[in-house]
């Protein structure tokens, strides 16, 4: 009963589908880098697009405006900084113009990018140089409330915690094993990583104390683990038989909840967790398809809602943070997929509604880009919660969106930027960051619109009525233009079902005229065979009448009797033998 009402569960993410964006609405021309190492080699945040290139003699990785489409020119604004090749990068949460790197150097590098950073053609001077690894650095996490604090993983065995402004380790790690993957909690006060050693372990992020440890899966290959909301832990791993598995943990002890096969497929499984909605999208590299689950508290935990599939495999994936997203047209998440071929393709989730008003159940409050807490109120040991803000549009309908990059010099490190000043700056309250966050979305709004908009505001344009109109006539035609959009935007869903429906159709009649020309073709041939094998048949038959009639004759001797008869000696009697014999 339970696999019954499991089977039937009412869920409103259950037919959300993925659209891919037009050719000329992606980014091509781009040399993907050919690592090997486990990344997602793609960082996203409401501005910009980073992605990790190939490069000879070092590494690099660009970056290009959300905004600029097409094919990337031929010496693309690149940031070259780095000796070695770049392993892994990310955008800052609470600061939408820095990103950090890590690299095969030994280094992790953090960067300022603005307008004028790519005057000369590449970045090559970063904003921070965090040198504290001696083996190559393959994994960077921002901390998710605390400013300018990050996490690097090398392989050298160590996680250290940075105080980026001051370019100082505020804890060192040691790990028996290469670490794969880390994730903060909702706070920030523990984080979850994965070894090579196969064990999970949650640590203090203040004191690096190990909290618990558990053997997550039993697979040779890496593993990858994500702390939800509530507390709970999502790892996604490999089975003792290189199946690909996926289990969910107690944040606390570790202890198994639930752990459950996906598939046999052998690429690694990158879960992009919404902590709004509580839905983890499972990317595997090197697969064509990109599923989404749905994760509640209750058994069985884990529902799969649907697949995203494409003929094209995933080289690598980057996640656009909720802000960044267009809920005018119920846009729940977006991906960038990267392809083999140098292509960079935005995926856009949404969910169908007919109403175009805002969605309050699909939009709960979502991160902003302020931060919570500074470096020195955090270490003291104080915890909070990452600033929430609404996705709501503003009073003149129109949908919130970031504000544009804003100019900014080329990034350096200065004397300025070392001195204790600018090293802590000072920190506001969250109501006052909060209250900033809103001020900033509101002078930004009428900018934004027109930019991002695109086709809705064109119909929400207002008629401009003659002088002698009346008013009320005026805005009775405003209704109807109103009711003709929702019409035509309910007939172009009808017509795209019909469409699908009629190609379906059509498969399904050529597929059943080519099994009737088969079997049609191939009762012609049986009876061909059979037509040649009697005309065979007919004439054995009189060649077996002639060899009887012959064996017949061959076995008496003719006699010619005097009377002028004759026969054989097996048909005469005894006085036409004397006869003959007289």
């Amino acid at each position: 009963m339970a696999a019954f009402a499991n089977r039937f569960r009412q869920s409103k993410f259950k037919h959300v589908f993925g659209k891919p964006a037009k050719r000329d609405m992606c980014y091509d021309n781009i040399r993907i880098t050919k690592s090997s190492w486990d990344s997602t080699f793609c960082a996203v945040n409401p501005r910009y697009i980073a992605i990790i290139t190939d490069a000879a003699g070092g590494g690099a990785f660009i970056v290009l405006p959300l905004s600029q489409y097409g094919r990337v020119e031929r010496d693309p604004p690149l940031v070259t900084g780095h000796k070695a090749a770049v392993l892994d990068i990310q955008w800052c949460p609470h600061d939408d113009d820095c990103i950090a790197s890590a690299s095969e150097d030994c280094t992790a590098k953090v960067w300022r990018i603005g307008a004028e950073s790519f005057s000369s053609g590449f970045l090559t001077d970063p904003y921070r140089d965090l040198v504290g690894h001696n083996r190559r650095v393959g994994l960077v996490v921002w901390h998710p409330t605390v400013h300018m604090v990050l996490l690097t993983a090398g392989a050298d065995n160590k996680v250290l915690i940075w105080n980026v402004d001051e370019q100082s380790i505020l804890c060192d790690i040691d790990f028996p094993d290469v670490v794969h993957s880390c994730s903060f909690n909702w706070t920030g006060s523990l984080f979850v990583c994965s070894c090579k050693d196969k064990m999970g372990r949650v640590i203090n992020a203040r004191t690096g104390e190990i909290v618990a440890e558990q053997k997550l899966h039993e697979g040779a290959k890496p593993q990858q683990v994500v702390f939800l909301r509530d507390g709970r832990v999502f790892s996604t791993g490999f089975s003792r038989m290189s199946e690909r598995q996926w289990g969910l943990w107690d944040g606390n002890s570790l202890e198994l909840i639930d752990r459950q096969e996906l598939d046999s497929s052998n690429g690694v499984l990158f879960p992009f967790y919404d902590p709004d909605v509580n839905m983890i999208y499972l990317v595997g590299k090197g697969d064509s398809a990109i599923r989404y689950f749905e994760v509640t508290e209750d058994a069985p935990y884990f529902h799969f809602l649907s697949m995203y599939q494409s003929s094209d495999p995933q080289r690598g994936m980057g996640w656009m943070p909720k802000r960044g997203l267009d809920v005018s047209t119920c846009e729940i998440a977006r991906l960038y997929k990267l392809h083999q071929r140098g292509l960079c393709e935005p995926i856009s989730f949404t969910v169908p509604r007919k109403s175009e008003l805002f969605q309050d159940d699909l939009y709960p409050d979502t991160c902003t880009d302020a931060y919570a807490l500074s470096v020195s109120d955090w270490l003291s040991g104080k915890d909070s919660e990452p600033v929430l803000q609404s996705m709501r549009p503003s009073n003149d309908g129109n949908a919130l969106h970031p504000a544009p990059p804003k100019p900014l010099v080329a990034a350096a490190v200065t004397s300025s930027a070392s001195s204790p000043a600018a090293a802590s700056p000072a920190v506001t309250s969250v109501p006052a960051a909060q209250a900033k966050v809103q001020q900033q979305q509101h002078s930004s709004t009428a900018e934004n619109h027109q930019h991002y908009a695109g086709d809705a505001v064109e119909k929400q344009q207002p008629i401009r009525p003659a002088r002698d109109v009346p008013d009320a006539v005026v805005a009775s035609l405003q209704s109807k233009v109103t009711e003709l959009t929702a019409c035509m935007t309910e007939l172009r869903h009808s017509m795209a079902s019909l469409t699908t429906e009629n190609e379906d159709i059509r498969r399904r009649i050529d597929q059943l005229e080519r099994d009737l020309a088969i079997r049609l073709k191939g009762q012609q041939q049986q009876q061909q065979q059979q037509r040649q094998a009697a005309p065979l048949a007919s004439a054995d038959i009189e060649d077996e009448d002639e060899d009887i009639e012959n064996a017949d004759g061959d076995q008496g001797h003719r006699i010619v009797f005097s009377d002028g008869r004759s026969g054989s000696d097996s048909t005469t009697d005894d006085d036409d033998f004397e006869l003959a014999q007289g």
